[in-house]
């Protein structure tokens, strides 16, 4: 799912009337955000099967696009929710979206269902035989439209090949933050998450948060700015003086912020993103230990192990390679 460099993914939120709103803009502000980290990156389009509707609220949303007859490379879809006990699939406007994602919506590089989303994917049979889930309130009715579907509770969002669906309402935008995070990287992801001052959740099945956003649910800036400063040169030479000249304080200052807001230690921080570039590196290169430390900012093979051993149960070889082969 990473981008490769100088394309523009189109993202497509395909609209109801009745939609709810958050399941819309928490997204949609998210690839918003991120095109602004990294330009070109994506294009938001908002189609519908009428021009005009009104979401749940009674806003209206005016001058929507109709539902295109072809999809460019590398589109993202998103199915987004609506206010209502169920999804009617006899609905005029219902109907005429689940033509379309048999047609030509279901050809997207990657479809996101965001609430009763995932119910409007599974009436056109693009949740058959994959894992998924829904908001709470829409599990059975899932259940009951795909059968041959394997339909999770308690999770935030599930990912299943080029479908991935998540619960209702916020978890919309944890769902965004997760794709953006594989498209861009994660710490575009975790930029985005600050800017929009939310913290980043992951799915139910992952053991823990990805180290680029450990330590990171707070909202001090001197602390932000300095873990900014890291996660974009985790190799520089971070002397406790450097990190808290970043920070307008003194090291003893803000090693009392750090404990206070993050967590941790101004240095445990650092070591934490050099760990998480490192295990980058050896799941995606071939290069060897040894260069692998010294690209990520360790003084030797020895300390990146000594290291990496906080953090992980298994060495970096049960590590090697792991991306080349999901590729």
């Amino acid at each position: 799912m990473r981008q490769p460099a100088g394309s523009v993914r189109e993202v497509l939120f395909v609209v109801l009337p009745r939609l709810v709103l958050l399941d819309l803009a928490g997204p949609a502000d998210a690839f918003r955000n991120a095109e602004s980290h990294c330009p070109g990156s994506y294009r938001l389009r908002f189609v519908a099967a009428q021009p005009d509707l009104k979401a749940a609220v009674g806003l209206t949303l005016a001058d929507l696009e109709p539902l295109p007859e072809r999809l460019a490379p590398g589109s993202i879809v998103v199915l987004t929710g609506i206010s209502a006990a169920g999804i009617d699939p006899e609905e005029p406007s219902a109907r005429r979206i689940i033509e379309w994602l048999r047609v030509a919506g279901g050809r997207a590089e990657l479809l996101m269902c965001v609430c009763s989303g995932s119910v409007l994917g599974a009436h056109a049979g693009l949740l058959a035989g994959r894992s998924c889930t829904t908001h709470h309130e829409h599990l059975e009715e899932l259940r009951r439209i795909e059968p041959r579907a394997q339909v999770l509770d308690d999770r935030i969002f599930v990912e299943d090949g080029a479908v991935v669906t998540s619960a209702g309402v916020t978890a919309g935008l944890d769902l965004a933050l997760h794709v953006i995070g594989r498209q861009l990287g994660p710490r575009v992801a975790a930029e985005v998450a600050r800017d929009l001052v939310v913290y980043l959740r992951r799915a139910g099945t992952d053991p823990a948060l990805s180290p680029w956003v450990m330590h990171r649910n707070h909202l001090h800036p001197a602390v932000h700015r300095v873990q900014d400063a890291v996660a974009r040169e985790p190799t520089a030479r971070w002397s406790a003086r450097e990190l808290s000249a970043v920070a307008c304080t003194s090291p003893r200052n803000l090693a009392r912020l750090f404990a206070e807001h993050a967590g941790c230690s101004p240095h445990d921080y650092v070591q934490l993103i050099r760990f998480a570039l490192a295990r980058q590196l050896v799941t995606q290169s071939r290069m060897d230990l040894e260069r692998i430390a010294a690209r990520a900012g360790f003084r030797s093979a020895q300390q990146l192990r000594r290291v990496w051993s906080r953090w992980e149960s298994q060495p970096p070889s049960a590590f090697r390679g792991r991306d080349r082969e999901a590729a």
